[in-house]
Parts: C-alpha cells; sequence; structure tokens
C-alpha cells in the first residue's frame, strides 16, 4: 500500500508539470481527490487492510491528500497569476502616445436662447413659470378672449384632441394658458416669463414649422401702462442684442390686449441701413405686446377697474434664427451634428 502511495505522489508531480490551463487543473484535481479519484480509492480501501496497517496507511493517505490539496491551490494561484500579467502586458497603456480627442457636446442652440432669455428677465424681477402642452380650449382661447369665430379655432389651424362633447382639448397654440393658470392660482400683483414649446398647423415654408417654442411675459399690478411696456421691452432688447439697438412700436390687434403693438428692433446685421436680413428696411419684426384686455382680468377674476397689466409673446425659434444668422428654421429639429455642433 505505501507503495502505492509513492507511486501516486510521483505520477501526480509529473502530471502536475504538465498543466497549462485551469481546464487541465481541475481535470487533475478529480484524477485525484474527486468522488472516484485515487486517494478517494485508497481511503476506501482502508477497512480492508490488516488492523494493525490501517492509522499507518491512514496517516500517510491524509498527509499525501494535503500535499496534493495544497499543490492544486498553489498552481491555481499561479495559473491566475500568470493570467493577469498577460491581460495587463496586452493592456499595457503607452503614456508617451498623444491622447484620443474627446467629443464634447453643448447646448442646443434653442437652449442658449432661453437659459439667455430667462436670465435677463430674472434679472428684471420676473419669475419662470411653466404649464402643460395639452390644453383645455378655455385657457387656450376662451379666457383669452378669442371668440368662436378666431381662425386660431379652426381645424387647420390647431391641433384638436376630440372627446364625445366635442372639441375640448388642443395642443396649446401659445404659452398664454399658463399665464391664465397662474393668474387664478397666485393672483396679483404678478411679473412672469413662459417660455415653452407650441404647437400649429404651419409648414409652408423654412419660417415656420408645427411645432415651435415662445416666450410669453405677463405684468399684472396696479397703475400698469404703456410705458412700463415700452420700457420693459426696450431694456429686454438691448440686454440681448445690446446697447445699441433701436426699437419701434407699431399698432396691430391682439383678442388678448387692447392697445395692442407689434415691437421691431433696428437690423443688428446692418445697423439700420437695410440689407438682404432685415429685407431692406432697417428693422426686423421682433414680438407682439399690448396692455392687457380688461374682459381677460374679469375672466379670472381681476378687477379691471383696480388693475391693469402688459403682455408680450415672442417666437424664440425666430430670436435663435436672428441671433446666429440661421437661415431655415427646420435646421433648429432635425438633429444633424454638422449643424449642432458649431454652437458647441
Amino acid at each position: 500500500m505505501n507503495n502505492d502511495l509513492n507511486s501516486i505522489k510521483t505520477n501526480f508531480v509529473q502530471s502536475l508539470e504538465k498543466v497549462k490551463s485551469e481546464k487541465d487543473l481541475e481535470a487533475l484535481r478529480v484524477n485525484y481527490l474527486g468522488k472516484k479519484g485515487e486517494i478517494t480509492q485508497i481511503m476506501q480501501n482502508i477497512k480492508n487492510l490488516p488492523k494493525e496497517e490501517k492509522p499507518i496507511v491512514g496517516k500517510e493517505a491524509n498527509q499525501l491528500r494535503s500535499f496534493i490539496d495544497s499543490e492544486l491551490k498553489e498552481a491555481r494561484n499561479k495559473l491566475e497569476q500568470d493570467r493577469i500579467n498577460s491581460n495587463l502586458e496586452k493592456e499595457k497603456i503607452d503614456v508617451t502616445l498623444p491622447g484620443k480627442d474627446q467629443n464634447v457636446g453643448g447646448l442646443h442652440p434653442l437652449n442658449k436662447v432661453i437659459n439667455e432669455l430667462e436670465d435677463i428677465f430674472l434679472g428684471m424681477g420676473f419669475t419662470i413659470e411653466d404649464g402643460p402642452e395639452i390644453e383645455w380650449t378655455k385657457y387656450n382661447f376662451d379666457y383669452l378672449n378669442m371668440p368662436p369665430e378666431h381662425s386660431s379655432r379652426d381645424l387647420s389651424e390647431s391641433f384638436y384632441y376630440s372627446t364625445d362633447e366635442g372639441k375640448e382639448i388642443v395642443l396649446r397654440t401659445q404659452t398664454s394658458p399658463v399665464q391664465i393658470r397662474v393668474l387664478q392660482k397666485k393672483g396679483v400683483p404678478l411679473r412672469i416669463v413662459s417660455p415653452g414649446r407650441v404647437f400649429r398647423a404651419d409648414d409652408i415654408d423654412a419660417t415656420h414649422s408645427p411645432v415651435f417654442h415662445q416666450i410669453e411675459g405677463l405684468v399684472v399690478d396696479k397703475n400698469i401702462t404703456m410705458g412700463d411696456l415700452k420700457g420693459t421691452l426696450e431694456l429686454f432688447a438691448k440686454k440681448l442684442f445690446g446697447e445699441d439697438i433701436k426699437t419701434r412700436f407699431r399698432p396691430h390687434q391682439f383678442y388678448f390686449t387692447e392697445p395692442s403693438a407689434e415691437m421691431d428692433v433696428s437690423c443688428f446685421n446692418c445697423g439700420g441701413k437695410g440689407c438682404n436680413v432685415c429685407g431692406g428696411t432697417g428693422w426686423i419684426e421682433m414680438l407682439g405686446c399690448g396692455m392687457v384686455h380688461p374682459n381677460v382680468l374679469e375672466a379670472v377674476g381681476i378687477d379691471s377697474s383696480e388693475y391693469s397689466g402688459f403682455a408680450f409673446g415672442a417666437g424664440l425659434d425666430r430670436i435663435a434664427m436672428l441671433k446666429y444668422g440661421i437661415n431655415d428654421l427646420r435646421l433648429l429639429f432635425e438633429n444633424d451634428i454638422r449643424f449642432l455642433k458649431q454652437f458647441a
């Protein structure tokens, strides 16, 4: 039996020297220490030995099993270390090589404009408000003094969601409903701007899109006048386009305001002399504005004999186009990296 143990040890050592992988090592372990392995067979046959040989053979068999187990663990650790060293060698980084260029993103031009406008109005004491893009028609039209026959209510102009009771839900066509909601919730005095996405069935050319962005402002308090409106918007234009910019106000009609006006700014490209940007007029149409119509105030429970206010609205996409010299509105929505990376 002792000769058998010596032979097993010799064969194990020779086999261990030939192991090249963890798979080979596991096969060797099973061959010697598995349920049907050679050491296991020796241990099971000890019961058949003479009484005086059992403790001697049992001791030597246990010593051999411990030896084999220890050698297997050492071999496994060596294989693992060899694998790690091999990976490190393959993955070694040459720190003297030039680094790879990193693609750094940037804000979308619309987001840049929104952030800039919000900073301007926050500096003038306004707060930023938001509201739902899917709106009840009473907020989008009725509370804003829009008559039933107004063209913006037409199915060809707005995106409706029809209910059993008729046209009650619409994708908002302006951010003015936010102003109504905030007036109802917070009351007066109030000084807010509401930037956001709006929707109209309009994509006739490169300056129109069924999805676009607006920023609208509302101020309501006692003794608000047209002079407050003009002073606020003139300061806004100078902050946005520079101190040399000039403004002018032209009469217009909006149902939300009375009196109403369109505000133009002097062309920042030619300084008002006339060029292709301003169509040779020296002026660029900027936004619509006016004094809040008394009917709008009364609709939300505000006494129009005690309070007055002004409102204005501008297309954010148009401002971005003017500010960055973009000639096609659709470029803002196409996600073309060649276009967008110019603003990073």
